[in-house]
C-alpha cells in the first residue's frame, strides 16, 4: 500500500498546475458552500427563535376540535350527522381554578390564564378596533413577550391596580393619543370602561402593536359582562420541543383545544424543510461541479500514464490496485481541497458574521446577519466534495484497471 501511496503523489505531483487548479475548484466549492449554508441555516434559526419567543409554546382555548356527541349517534346505529360544529359557550373555560390547578402540578415551565375579548377604543373622535386582553401581571410577565418592549412607561403598571392600560404606539398613533391619556374601551356587549394609558410598547409585529390592549383580567370580566371567566391559558416551556406532548396532555385531559406551537405554524416548518433541501441540493450541486475538475486532471493522467500502468501491471500489479491507486489520487485532491475549503469557509464565515446593516424601522439600532456556526456545516461540505472526488477518480481507475498490457506494449490502439 505504501508503494500505490508513493505513486500516486509522484502521478499527482508531476501535474502540479493542473492538480492545483482541481484542488481550488473543491476548495472554492466546498468553502462557499459552508458560508452559505451557515448563513440560511443562521437565518432559519433566528426565525424559528423569534416564532418561540414571541407566543406561546402551547395555546389552550376554550374551544373544542369537535363537537360533542349526539344522543342520535348513542341510540341509533346508522345515525351520521355531517357539517356539526363546536357550539360556542360564553362560560370559557369551565371551572378554571382547578384547570389551571392542574397545570400547576406537572407543567414544566410557566402559564398564564387570561380573557381576550373583542372590542373598539375610542379616543377623542377616533377609534380602533382591538383585541382586549385582561392578564394577571404577576403570572403574564413568564409568558407574555411585551413585557421587555416597552418605548414609555412599563408592564409593571398594570400591577398597580387601577384602570390602567397598555397599548401599542401604532394604535396610540392612530388614536393621537399618548403617555398618560385617558382612552374608553367598549366592548362586543356594549359596555364602556374608561383606562388610563400607562405603558405604550413596541413589538415590531403589527398585529399586536396596533391591534391589542392590555388590561386587568378583573377588568377586562367587568367589560365584557364575564365574571370569573378566563378563556385562553398560554404556556412557556423550558424546553420548547416539549409542546407536543404537553398539548395532548392537556387536550386530553381538560377537554379544550390546545395547540403547540409547531401545530401553529406547520406550514412554515415544512417551508423551512424543503427550504433545506434545496439548499443541500444546491451543495450536492456545487461539488459534482467541482468533481468534473478532479475527473479530468485523473482521466489525463490514465491517458498519459498508459504505459506505466502497462508495465505495473506486467509486473504482477493486480486490478484492485490499478483501481486503488487512481481512487486514492481522487481522494487525495478531494481531501487538500476540503480541507482548504474548510479554511476559506471559516473566513467566508467570520467575514459575513462581521457584516452590520442599520434596520430603517428602528434607525439606530445596529443588527449583524444571523449566522449559525455548525460543525455539521463543514462535515456535509466535506463528506460531498469527498463523493464527487471518489466517484471522479472511480471512473478513469476502473478505465485504467481493465486496459491490456501487451496491447500498450505493442503500441496497439
Amino acid at each position: 500500500m505504501a508503494l500505490i501511496v508513493d505513486i500516486a503523489v509522484t502521478h499527482i505531483a508531476g501535474r502540479g498546475r493542473q492538480t492545483l487548479v482541481a484542488i481550488v475548484g473543491v476548495a472554492v466549492g466546498v468553502g462557499f458552500s459552508i458560508a452559505m449554508a451557515a448563513l440560511m441555516q443562521g437565518g432559519q434559526n433566528d426565525f424559528v427563535r423569534q416564532l418561540v419567543d414571541t407566543m406561546p409554546h402551547v395555546d389552550i382555548t376554550d374551544e373544542q376540535r369537535t363537537a360533542r356527541r349526539q344522543p342520535a349517534e348513542d341510540y341509533f346505529e346508522t345515525a351520521a350527522i355531517s357539517g356539526l360544529r363546536p357550539r360556542d359557550d360564553r362560560r370559557g373555560i369551565i371551572n378554571p381554578t382547578a384547570a389551571t390547578s392542574w397545570l400547576e402540578s406537572w407543567v414544566p415551565g410557566r402559564f398564564a390564564a387570561s380573557l381576550k375579548t373583542q372590542g373598539v377604543i375610542r379616543y377623542s373622535s377616533r377609534e380602533v378596533g382591538a383585541a382586549i386582553i385582561g392578564v394577571d401581571p404577576q403570572r403574564e410577565t413568564g409568558v407574555s413577550p411585551i413585557v421587555g418592549e416597552f418605548v414609555e412607561g412599563s408592564f409593571s403598571a398594570l400591577a398597580a391596580g387601577g384602570n390602567n392600560v397598555l397599548i401599542g404606539n401604532t394604535m396610540a398613533s392612530r388614536l393621537g393619543a399618548g403617555f398618560g391619556d385617558t382612552i374608553t374601551a367598549v366592548s362586543s356587549e356594549g359596555l364602556t370602561r374608561n383606562f388610563k394609558i400607562a405603558g405604550l410598547f413596541h413589538t415590531g409585529t403589527t398585529a399586536r402593536d396596533e391591534g391589542e390592549a392590555y388590561v386587568l383580567l378583573k377588568n377586562a370580566q367587568i367589560l365584557s359582562a364575564r365574571p370569573n371567566a378566563i378563556n385562553e391559558i398560554r404556556i412557556k416551556l423550558d424546553d420548547p420541543n416539549r409542546a407536543p406532548a404537553v398539548a395532548r396532555r392537556a387536550e386530553a385531559e381538560l377537554g379544550y383545544k390546545a395547540v403547540a406551537w409547531q401545530e401553529a405554524n406547520e406550514s412554515i416548518l415544512e417551508a423551512l424543510v424543503v427550504r433545506n433541501v434545496i439548499m443541500y441540493t444546491v451543495v450536492g450541486a456545487i461539488m459534482l461541479v467541482a468533481g468534473f475538475g478532479i475527473y479530468n486532471i485523473i482521466s489525463t493522467i490514465t491517458h498519459e500514464k498508459a504505459r506505466d500502468i502497462a508495465i505495473m501491471k506486467s509486473l504482477g500489479f493486480p486490478e484492485s490496485d490499478m483501481r486503488r491507486l487512481f481512487l486514492l489520487e481522487g481522494l487525495v485532491i478531494g481531501a487538500a481541497g476540503s480541507a482548504l475549503g474548510g479554511l476559506l469557509g471559516f473566513s467566508l464565515t467570520y467575514a459575513l458574521s462581521l457584516v452590520r446593516f442599520e434596520i430603517a424601522a428602528t434607525g439606530q439600532e445596529m443588527t449583524r446577519l444571523p449566522i449559525a456556526w455548525s460543525l455539521t456545516h463543514y462535515i456535509i461540505a466535506s463528506a460531498f466534495a469527498l463523493g464527487s472526488a471518489a466517484v471522479a477518480g472511480y471512473l478513469p481507475a476502473r478505465r485504467a484497471a481493465r486496459l491490456n498490457p501487451v496491447d500498450i506494449i505493442r503500441g496497439a490502439t
